[in-house]
């Protein structure tokens, strides 16, 4: 048996392989709780080592998407509460991610009509929320210029984060992972070409560029612990009209270095090279884009463990793992069609391809109707 199939200590929880299930929206829930279908979907693929779930918002401001659970209300906790006893009940491991989108939100999912909040003024360019059109109907809808957060508001925000980690634990979680990747609310401040501010939060300096989202560790690790903490990161990502620039080994290696301080139980890096959206020409300053990078994140964090998600194959996925560059590896879409993934990359069965189609919102069809191989 290799690597990918063993057991893998996660700072005191032990998983059962190294095959983490990444967060993926599937915008299922009613009401936006968690409901029974939900729960039959993430127990089906709880023979992954961890799952992370899907982006869970902290607070209805940070929604940005209809039809997702969230983690603010008493009822989203027990809803989550079914799914958490679900996966445990078969030996699964859960996390939680917490997700606050920002800007990339539309007035028709906020309280009373408001604007989206973000660190920036400046509106996401060719982007799309999920909220109500004129007619009232869910549908993609543009983003609108966002409202500045106040510097005492951003205070407020971490508060958020730490609050929904709390419900998170008390849903039956076994941590959290915070979002910082992929455009959304830390990416916002961590990126000086979207961050316009100019308080103690700004962009032009990085101190400055890392503090909110610093801030939110530190804020989560004192309510739940650091052993039940990871993050989310997307460097060289561009989705949500995130600009490259020049600093971005720099920025990464510096939270790095503060993650390992503080000792989460993981970093997980969304590799968005997958997506086709990265351009190739820039390297950043080790030269080698975002493995490069990577092999100098990995020192600085110690003992915190390092997942890599995004176009993994089993082969490559033991590559990594094999040349100690990473410690876990993600899949996303593969599990969607896939419940029994992990069995299937152990036995080398083939893979089920998933209908793009169902993807997003639905019934139980593309979501827990996927049977498991028969050998």
């Amino acid at each position: 048996m290799t690597d990918l199939f063993r057991p893998f200590d996660l700072s005191g929880l032990n998983l059962q392989n190294r095959i983490v299930m990444a967060p993926m929206t599937r915008a299922r829930a009613s009401n936006d709780v968690a409901d029974e279908l939900t729960a039959l979907y993430y127990t089906q693929r709880a023979t992954a080592g961890l799952i992370v779930s899907e982006g869970t918002s902290i607070s209805r401001e940070g929604r940005g998407y209809l039809f997702n659970p969230g983690i603010y209300s008493a009822a989203q906790i027990d809803g989550w509460k079914l799914v958490t006893d679900s996966v445990h009940a078969i030996g699964g491991h859960i996390f939680a991610q917490l997700w606050h989108v920002g800007r990339v939100s539309h007035p028709s999912i906020q309280d009373d009509g408001k604007l989206p909040v973000s660190p920036s003024s400046q509106r996401a360019k060719d982007s799309a929320a999920f909220g109500y059109n004129e007619k009232g109907e869910p549908d993609r809808v543009e983003p609108p210029a966002p409202r500045q957060l106040r510097t005492d508001e951003v205070e407020r925000i971490v508060e958020d984060f730490a609050q929904a980690a709390e419900n998170a634990i008390q849903a039956g979680f076994d941590g959290v992972e915070i979002h910082g990747a992929n455009g959304y609310l830390h990416e916002q401040f961590l990126n000086p070409g979207v961050n316009d501010r100019t308080d103690k939060y700004s962009g032009d300096l990085l101190e400055n560029r890392l503090r909110f989202t610093v801030e939110v560790i530190d804020a989560v690790v004192k309510r739940i612990g650091a052993h039940r903490v990871g993050i989310r990161i997307s460097p060289y990502g561009q989705l949500f009209d995130m600009p490259l620039y020049d600093q971005i080994d720099e920025t990464y290696l510096a939270l790095a270095e503060e993650i390992g301080k503080r000792h989460l139980a993981y970093v997980h890096v969304m590799n968005q090279d997958s997506f086709e959206r990265i351009d190739r020409a820039v390297q950043g300053e080790s030269g080698g884009g975002l493995f490069g990078l990577l092999k100098q994140i990995k020192p600085k964090l110690g003992a915190t463990a390092l997942i890599l998600a995004g176009g993994l194959s089993r082969q490559r996925a033991e590559e990594l793992i094999s040349e100690g560059l990473i410690d876990l590896a993600g899949f996303g879409q593969a599990f969607i069609s896939n419940p029994d993934l992990v069995a299937r990359l152990e036995h080398g069965w083939p893979l089920t391809p998933a209908d793009r189609d169902t993807f997003y919102g639905g019934d139980e069809r593309g979501y827990i109707d996927y049977a498991p191989h028969k050998g």
